[in-house]
């Protein structure tokens, strides 16, 4: 199928939510068989941001390669809310909710 791209992201709901006060986040980057063996990276970030929009964390911002990863977010400094989760590369972006009750 040609017109699947080479790499497929899946981000995943944290877990614990709501959480307190730490969550762990799981995303995964998958690529195509075209490019199996080829050892591509893609730059990935990931970022949690207020109900405002403001950014309060960065949890990765570099390249990264097939596989799945788990990132571990700390909200000690953060007050009890809804926050937001965002994965972008230059395929995706893609954005889940978390809350944090204290």
């Amino acid at each position: 199928d040609g017109d699947k791209p080479p790499f497929e992201y899946i981000l995943f709901q944290n877990y614990p939510n709501p959480f307190n006060p730490s969550t762990t986040i799981k995303y995964t980057i998958q690529s195509s068989v075209v490019d199996i063996g080829t050892n591509q990276t893609k730059l990935v970030t990931l970022k949690v941001y207020d109900v405002l929009g403001n950014e309060v964390a960065t949890l990765v911002n570099e390249e990264k390669s097939t596989g799945t990863y788990y990132v571990s977010f700390n909200a000690n400094q953060l007050t009890s809310g809804v926050y937001f989760y965002k994965l972008v590369t230059n395929e995706i972006i893609d954005v889940k909710k978390m809350v944090l009750l204290k």
